[in-house]
């Protein structure tokens, strides 16, 4: 299993940010790192927009939830059925809202190990034949963050990012579905995610935080590509 993890996930993932620190002008671990979470984020821009709209086609179906469960109070089993009904009418997955965290995770932990043992002389071994080998990999980035270390501002600006992200979600639900479960739910999250993002990222290298923030300004462009776009 785990050499089945280190070839299709790990290995392709190192390369290639190795392939673009060799490629990107004065070889800045950083901008490798932005680089290829925006070549990940557009090759599954598809699946993120189906994901968006699905979303949003939950929403709107609230009210016509909320009418079912009351009409079919103290009845759950008849309530999931009709419930499941709505949904399949719709065309709507329930939970596609997991799969862009079901993507994510396993690169983050791909990511993570690349950071921590992946950049040492000896690891280098893995990269493929056809990806140059730079020898030493200079960790600092933009001449002043070691990608390696941790840094808490670099967290508080994740903690920022999901805020904005959380914020422009709140704002389109409460658009399409204005009632009040809906709304005290995405009160929770607006506050919720990013102090869990800035827990989280006090303790993981700034490789992977700077992947997390430009991951979520990638969602917040979608967000609003499908509110404006349709």
């Amino acid at each position: 299993m785990m050499t089945l993890y280190t070839e299709i996930l790990y290995r392709p993932l190192f390369n290639a940010v190795v392939f673009l620190y060799n490629v990107l002008p004065g070889q800045d671990f950083g901008l490798a790192i932005i680089a290829l979470t925006a070549f990940i984020r557009v090759v599954f821009f598809p699946l993120s927009i189906r994901t968006v709209r699905s979303q949003k086609s939950l929403s709107q179906l609230n009210p016509k939830m909320q009418e079912i469960k009351q009409r079919l109070k103290g009845d759950s089993a008849a309530q999931s059925a009709e419930i499941m009904k709505l949904y399949k009418e719709h065309g709507v997955n329930p939970l596609a809202g997991c799969l862009p965290l079901i993507i994510q995770l396993p690169i983050l932990i791909a990511l993570y190990q690349a950071f921590i043992a992946g950049l040492k002389p000896e690891n280098l071994g893995m990269l493929y034949g056809f990806i140059s080998n730079p020898g030493t990999v200079n960790k600092v980035s933009f001449g002043l963050i070691d990608v390696t270390s941790k840094m808490p501002l670099m967290a508080v600006f994740a903690g920022a990012a999901q805020f904005v992200q959380a914020w422009v979600t709140k704002a389109q639900n409460k658009e399409l579905s204005p009632n009040k479960e809906m709304a005290a739910l995405n009160s929770q999250m607006l506050y919720f995610f990013p102090i869990v993002v800035i827990i989280i990222g006090w303790n993981l290298p700034v490789g992977l935080v700077l992947y997390w923030i430009t991951t979520t300004l990638f969602s917040i462009l979608e967000q609003l590509y499908i509110k404006y776009r349709g």
